[in-house]
């Protein structure tokens, strides 16, 4: 697939620490498909919108407590003139997505990754310290994501697993589209065990139907295992799967 003339799929990250990206976004996969054209990537230093000399970008939180919070004033301008400002390309983003990546989000999901790849630009959010005043996204009216239930420095590193979902799902990134389609959670299931060479390791066979050559064999055995494996492992995700195999009169 030729590169575009312009990228699919844009990133814009607000940040205090831009040198952290790309990153591992600019190796492998995300790596190639940056260097090609397929998505763009822009930082923004929020740290460029502070109010005095020394750049603050923080202070103590009203009510006590540890920590510093960042400031609304500051965070505001500079999410205000990132969203109002053109692509690169001379396009502007338009209504588009605009992410605050939090622990108390919304948890990050494959339809929702899904979603934010159809999207002509997204732009993330990454707080700091204790996190940001109130005030700031109610302001922006930010999206609150969340990649897990646990508590990162910042927000960085979550952006950056955000954009790498998103930008495995574009067009030319993957060598096989077909590859995604049998993906953990494409079908509401986690993935089935995979083998390659060598046939037997350390006492270990390969399951004999693998190597039968009989194609429906195989794939109801993965999915035999992708069904086990879901329902001993996640079961939130294998009662919303066996629901709707029986909403849709599935056996």
């Amino acid at each position: 697939m030729p590169a575009p003339s312009q990228p699919l799929w844009t990133a814009r990250v607000l940040t205090l620490f831009p040198d952290m990206f790309p990153g591992s976004l600019g190796q492998s996969l995300s790596g190639k498909a940056l260097e090609n054209g397929i998505w763009g990537l822009e930082t923004v230093d929020i740290r460029d919108f502070a109010r005095d000399k020394h750049r603050s970008v923080d202070d103590a939180p009203f009510g006590g407590g540890a920590g510093l919070v960042m400031r609304p004033d500051v965070l505001t301008d500079a999410i205000e003139a990132t969203v109002n400002r053109p692509l690169s390309d001379g396009t502007g983003i338009g209504g588009e997505p605009c992410l605050y990546l939090s622990p108390r989000g919304r948890l990050l999901t494959q339809a929702r990754v899904r979603e934010l790849a159809s999207a002509r630009c997204v732009t993330f959010v990454c707080g700091r310290y204790e996190g940001v005043d109130e005030r700031a996204l109610e302001m922006a009216g930010l999206e609150e994501v969340s990649i897990g239930d646990y508590v990162l420095s910042g927000g960085e590193p979550a952006a950056t697993v955000v954009i790498d979902a998103v930008v495995r799902l574009l067009p030319g990134v993957v060598g096989d589209p077909a590859t995604l389609d049998e993906e953990s959670f494409e079908a509401g299931l986690l993935e089935y065990p995979q083998y390659t060479r060598p046939r037997e390791w350390r006492g270990r066979e390969v399951p004999e139907v693998l190597l039968s050559g009989h194609h429906d064999r195989i794939k109801a055995w993965r999915r035999q295992q992708s069904e086990q494996i879901t329902e001993q492992r996640r079961p939130d995700m294998w009662s919303e799967y066996v629901g709707g195999k029986n909403k849709d009169g599935a056996n």
